[in-house]
């Protein structure tokens, strides 16, 4: 079974083999998602506005961010988090049927977009420690350097900015 060390057994979970985690196997996971969707990096992606694409968008930003431009494991982690967050909203919001996912670093910086149709602005609401939703927004305020929306003839794209050390 690809991405299994040689002797490894796959785990058993709900009578289904499951793959135990690894750095390799999350490499293995992260090019073939590179493979399906493409490389946002050199050109926009699209994805079906599907819970189920938050993955493959955390997998897209791993690979690119921390295995393609080789920045650092808690910039990647934060990448990862922000990425997913406004996957979410573009997902659960906008009423989508697909959205447009790029990455793009320049000297100092990395930009991640989030394209979709809708011309709804999303909302940086407050957020109380015993909230079970609504953080999305914030945790982007929070982690990221700067963020915003631009709107578009059709549609809007938001984004974040996190500055990185160039080597």
């Amino acid at each position: 079974m690809a991405g299994l060390e040689s002797g490894e057994q796959p785990r058993q979970r709900g009578g289904a083999a499951a793959v135990r985690w690894t750095p390799a196997v999350e490499d293995e996971l992260g090019l073939k998602v590179l493979e399906q969707y493409g490389n946002p990096s050199l050109d926009e992606v699209t994805l079906l506005s599907r819970p189920e694409s938050a993955v493959a968008a955390r997998r897209l930003t791993q690979c690119v961010v921390l295995r393609l431009w080789g920045l650092s494991p808690q910039l990647s982690e934060h990448a990862v988090l922000l990425v997913s967050e406004l996957v979410g909203n573009a997902v659960r919001h906008t009423g989508a049927r697909c959205f447009g996912l790029r990455m793009m670093r320049r000297r100092g910086w990395l930009r991640m977009e989030v394209r979709d149709p809708s011309r709804g602005l999303p909302c940086l609401l407050p957020v109380r420690p015993l909230d079970t939703s609504g953080r999305g927004l914030f945790l982007v305020d929070k982690l990221s350097d700067r963020w915003g929306v631009d709107l578009l003839a059709r549609g809007k794209t938001t984004w974040f900015e996190m500055r990185v050390a160039d080597r």
